[in-house]
């Protein structure tokens, strides 16, 4: 259930640019922030990778799993990042606060994200790989493993996709699998990214559907007992949608070196 929840609040992205996780690799010269600090959370801090984005690029971080900067840097799913010690797992892992502003010429200084909780900017991504490097230590390779995937496409019955009811509203999509699953003002590759985090495996949209969508889901009595990926693919039909399992290429993260961070 926890890792369920988690989910549920995490930025899901699939795949990342193989370029920019390769250079860096490579040793090539990336942004860094003009300032930026990184310490261990409070014993009696309890939130969960909360990473917050504002404008003029400034980033804060309350009880940030290392995997979970990890995946936040490189644009990967949990299931992209192989190796790295138990303290840097996303639930149960060591959390750090972090706050981090770019220097006054880079071009993230003029960001104005919509919502606190939008993703990085490409340039900002680059500087936590930066950050990644120097602070702990980071040490990685990239590989292209084979793995099974799903598309997300149209079913056969009646889709049950509703208009949004605030087209200004964080396009969002999450429950709890035993009683309910909703989402609102969300597009279907978002919705993809979603399930991808849910599912452990890519979720590839396929459906051609334009625009943003509000839905609701209910599971019946026979279907309480199901699994995530039981509920999700029962989800997906009560919607008029379909995942078809199937296999391709992911690109992978294998972590080869990385410490706790180095004190301010």
């Amino acid at each position: 259930m926890v890792q369920w929840l988690l989910a549920a609040a995490l930025v899901g992205q699939l795949g990342f640019a193989q370029d920019r996780a390769q250079a860096a690799g490579a040793g090539a010269k990336l942004p860094e922030f003009e300032a930026a600090s990184v310490r261990p959370s409070g014993p009696n801090d309890r939130e969960l990778n909360g990473l917050r984005t504002y404008p003029g690029g400034r980033i804060i971080g309350k009880g940030v799993r290392t995997q979970y900067l990890l995946m936040v840097a490189f644009n990967v799913q949990q299931f992209q990042i192989v190796g790295g010690p138990v303290w840097t797992d996303l639930v149960t892992g060591q959390g750090f606060d972090i706050q981090a502003v770019p220097p006054a010429d880079s071009a993230s200084v003029h960001s104005k994200p919509a919502f606190s909780v939008d993703p990085p900017d490409d340039e900002e991504c680059r500087m936590l790989q930066a950050l990644l490097i120097d602070r702990y230590q980071l040490k990685y390779h990239v590989e292209t493993r084979e793995a099974q995937t799903y598309l997300l496409v149209r079913g056969k019955g009646k889709l049950n996709l509703q208009a949004p009811s605030d087209k200004s509203a964080y396009p969002w999509a999450g429950g709890d699998y035993k009683t309910w699953y909703g989402g609102k003002n969300i597009p279907m590759p978002k919705l993809a990214e979603r399930l991808s985090a849910w599912l452990g495996r890519p979720v590839i949209d396929r459906t051609e559907l334009s625009g943003s969508f509000d839905f609701e889901y209910k599971p019946g009595d026979a279907d309480n007992d199901a699994d995530i990926t039981g509920f999700l693919l029962t989800a997906m039909k009560a919607l008029g949608l379909e995942l078809r399992a199937g296999k391709g290429s992911i690109q992978t993260i294998v972590i080869d070196h990385i410490e706790r961070p180095s004190p301010n």
